[in-house]
């Protein structure tokens, strides 16, 4: 949040010059901006001149947002203050139909590669995880764009979670890329088991979202029991808490003196939130009620003219 405001006032204060012209701006968490008078960055000169100004200011506000709401507090997060978390521990969705027992049951199956393959090896488990786990926000969120293109109608508040969640679990793999270097074969590894992935759970998702958020909803509950393993290991000593990459302590709003142990916490408190939605947009589905945006806007009214309300008896 700092970043975006200090951002948008370096762009007020220089409204009125052109790209090229501003010489060298040191900004707080923002890379620095030069031009082509310094011979160090010739060669980006002649992008930021032709860039479109608001293709300028996107570039420099761009900057992923954690999914929970502890993560955006002004007061930087303490181990303490990420354990008080509640991610829902042993939470599950009980399958009922037939596609919830296929989706379950699936999503178990698949588990037993990376435990056969990856054992205890966290970091490498959890690369191959994210890498996995950012398909079906993005598939999710593409097909519902087509559709409400299709159907010239709003989506009804689905498409930018559903972005934002394949943005976060992005995330979480740029933030464990910083705690190793993956072999050649893993590489290989993973680009076979994303293409595969990718396509199987675009057609689940095109002939029924329904089970498609189910599946989801079932990965990321295996997602909160890994790195649950991740943490029993990192309290055991079998691995290293090393400290954070600084990239997770700024995302996070960790403490400086943040460890691998402060990351993992939050991630894991990520895949619970990413569980939980995707058990809900499936339920939604299943009850033909996939106007959440409507429900959530009444809800919001009717918290504020109770706020409102609470205000004024305190007043009188």
């Amino acid at each position: 949040m700092l970043r975006t405001i200090t951002t948008h006032q370096l762009l007020k204060s220089t409204s009125t010059l052109s790209v090229a012209s501003i010489t060298r701006i040191v900004v707080p968490g923002v890379r620095t901006l030069t031009t082509k008078s310094d011979p160090n960055q010739a060669a980006h000169s002649n992008v930021t001149e032709n860039m479109p100004r608001d293709v300028y200011r996107e570039v420099l506000d761009s900057r992923p947002i954690p999914m929970r709401e502890e993560f955006m507090l002004n007061q930087k997060l303490t181990t303490e203050a990420l354990e008080k978390i509640d991610f829902g521990p042993g939470k599950h969705h009980v399958p009922k139909t037939m596609g919830d027992k296929m989706a379950y049951y699936g999503v178990k199956c698949l588990r037993t590669i990376p435990d056969t393959y990856f054992g205890r090896d966290h970091y490498m488990r959890a690369v191959m995880l994210e890498t996995i786990a950012a398909v079906p926000g993005m598939v999710g969120g593409m097909l519902r764009h087509m559709k409400s293109l299709r159907n010239l109608s709003d989506d009804n508040g689905w498409i930018s979670h559903l972005l934002h969640e394949a943005e976060n679990e992005r995330f979480h793999l740029m933030t464990f890329m910083k705690c190793l270097q993956p072999s050649t074969f893993n590489r290989l590894l993973i680009l076979g088991a994303q293409g595969v992935f990718y396509n199987a759970y675009f057609f689940l998702y095109l002939f029924s979202p329904k089970n498609a958020h189910r599946m989801c909803g079932y990965l990321e509950e295996e997602a909160v029991v890994s790195y649950t393993h991740f943490l029993d290991d990192l309290d055991s000593g079998a691995i290293k808490n090393d400290p954070a990459p600084k990239i997770a302590i700024d995302y996070y709003n960790l403490q400086p003196s943040a460890t691998i142990r402060d990351v993992v916490l939050a991630v894991r408190a990520d895949e619970a939130v990413h569980r939980d939605a995707n058990h809900f947009f499936s339920d939604r589905i299943a009850d033909n009620k996939e106007n959440i945006l409507e429900e959530v806007m009444a809800k919001h009214k009717e918290d504020v003219n109770n706020q409102l309300q609470k205000n004024r008896n305190a007043m009188a």
